[in-house]
């Protein structure tokens, strides 16, 4: 399953099975420090072949109580094990204390946080376990708190180099939209060499939005995703209720031709360009769709630009478009079944003509780039969008286009759960009536209604050599590619996005915008397409 939760649901999901599975808190906590451990020892191997010393923060809540259960087993594995306590482990919670109280009947002590704030204790550990708060933060951190993050932080760096292991999510960090909570700068200016997070990261049955979305997404380093015993009919985890967050996945038959298949059955996709001088961007979105399978493709220029395109292109096709009449005119043909506009396109007035034209025509559309700032500034555009189209912001495009969404985005939050790049995407989606896509390493597509999906270009996803220009430009085209074949927006939107990554990561370091069509091929072919 592709489910990303958020704490809620999950507690909903655990609530459930003790209800309905005989499952106790009891059983649930023990499962899940020893996929902890188990987590560890597959992560590192060589912990697990000679025992070291560990600390374990423990928090006031569940998460502490998991904590309790990885320093008895840890302990059982010949480890040296300090304890330490956010709080009295008098007022735990129930089962938390019912391990607390285990591992203190089995010799184990524990020690008030504040001795290990103190920056003495656990000093030169091999393996540091952050089990403070995990997934149900809901208030500001406080002194000790923060404190205790800063010396995780500084024992993580790498003149210590101990290794971090979080308990569901980072202590500081919405597992619901992956914000930190507290002052990342602040710790980072204190010392340099502290790296605020994780190493490595250990959930239970489903990954959390906040492990697919920055910078949680960062902080939490590996992410393992450990099974502790909640299943009902067919042996699997039952989906939540409700609208969830999926990641972002793709079906590669969905991208196959048959063998009785012809261009036509595939679609014909319309892009246009800008002005002379300013169609390489266009030039790079056609051929993406031409690569992804589109059966045809045709460059709308402007009179001035059509001996330049004419001299740089070979299978794709060509058609002089000077305003938005003859747009119109050529869209009479209902052959051209996708449009892409926006890339190098331009802002003048003509050219939201041009947009208008191709909205009313009520084709599906990739808007990009310019067509966007064309979209802000209205324009009369926005009357004339529909849910054939497809928006492709970046951060600061989102911001014009949705300046009150932003503005609640990038208002710092200090307590859980803080409001999301899904949240703001949904909004989004739902206010335009149409699929956003809110581009990022991170990226959102969200579809009115509240469908959405998460690519987190991270791990072994991550593609940070995308960060080059034009690379936008090309995936506009190859979500105009796969709208001509057919596939709906959000699935179109997000097919496009995962190929994308994948076009980058099998050119590797110094890739271009001119690299990724090209590398379609055998990402098609690794897929099995």
């Amino acid at each position: 399953m592709s489910e990303l939760l958020t704490a809620e649901q999950m507690r909903a999901i655990e609530r459930r099975a003790m209800a309905e599975g005989g499952l106790t808190g009891l059983d649930l906590m023990e499962a899940a420090g020893r996929g902890v451990v188990e987590a560890v020892f597959a992560h590192w191997p060589d912990l697990a072949a000679v025992p070291g010393r560990a600390v374990v923060l423990c928090g006031p809540g569940n998460n502490g109580g998991d904590g309790y259960v990885i320093a008895r087993l840890l302990r059982g594995w010949g480890w040296g094990v300090d304890v330490f306590s956010y709080g009295d482990p008098a007022r735990l919670p129930a089962d938390a204390k019912a391990n607390c109280d285990r591992w203190r009947a089995a010799g184990g002590a524990v020690a008030p946080l504040e001795a290990f704030n103190a920056g003495e204790a656990g000093a030169g550990a091999d393996l540091a376990v952050d089990a403070l708060f995990g997934t149900g933060l809901s208030r500001p951190l406080d002194d000790r708190a923060t404190a205790a993050l800063r010396r995780l932080a500084r024992m993580r760096g790498t003149v210590s180099r101990t290794r971090v292991v979080a308990v569901d999510m980072p202590s500081g960090y919405c597992s619901d939209s992956g914000r930190a909570l507290f002052d990342v700068a602040v710790i980072a200016a204190q010392n340099p060499d502290a790296r605020p997070g994780a190493d490595l990261t250990v959930t239970f049955e489903r990954p959390r939005l906040g492990h697919r979305l920055d910078p949680g997404t960062i902080a939490a380093g590996h992410v393992a995703v450990k099974p502790i015993g909640i299943r009902s009919g067919g042996g699997l985890l039952r989906e939540t209720d409700g609208p969830v967050a999926r990641a972002c996945t793709i079906a590669p038959e969905r991208l196959a031709k048959s063998d009785a298949d012809h261009k036509y059955r595939h679609g014909h996709a319309l892009v246009l360009s800008g002005g002379a001088g300013r169609t390489g961007a266009a030039r790079l979105a056609a051929r993406a769709a031409l690569r992804v399978g589109a059966g045809l493709v045709t460059l709308g220029v402007p009179p001035a630009a059509q001996q330049e395109v004419a001299c740089q292109i070979t299978a794709l096709m060509l058609r002089r478009i000077a305003d938005g009449a003859a747009l119109s005119a050529l869209l009479a043909d209902r052959r051209f079944n996708a449009l892409c506009l926006g890339p190098g396109f331009g802002t003048a007035e003509a050219q939201a003509a041009l947009v208008k034209a191709a909205l009313e025509a009520g084709r599906a559309t990739v808007l990009d780039a310019d067509a966007l700032t064309l979209l802000a500034g209205d324009s009369g555009l926005s009357g004339v969008l529909h849910d054939g189209c497809v928006l492709t912001p970046h951060g600061g495009e989102f911001a014009r286009l949705f300046p009150d969404i932003h503005a609640r985005l990038a208002e710092p939050p200090r307590s859980g759960p803080a409001y999301s790049k899904v949240d703001a995407a949904r909004e989004a989606a739902d206010r335009a009536g149409c699929v956003v896509l809110f581009k990022g390493p991170d990226t959102v597509i969200a579809a009115p209604g509240g469908a959405a999906a998460v690519h987190s270009a991270h791990g072994d996803r991550a593609a940070p050599w995308l960060a080059t220009a034009g690379a936008g430009d090309v995936l506009a085209g190859l979500i105009a590619g796969l709208l001509a074949r057919g596939l709906p927006p959000v699935t179109a939107a997000e097919t496009a996005v995962w190929l994308h990554v994948d076009c980058a990561r099998a050119v590797g370091p110094g890739v271009i915008a001119e690299d990724l069509p090209e590398a379609l091929p055998g990402v098609l072919a690794a897929l099995g397409v």
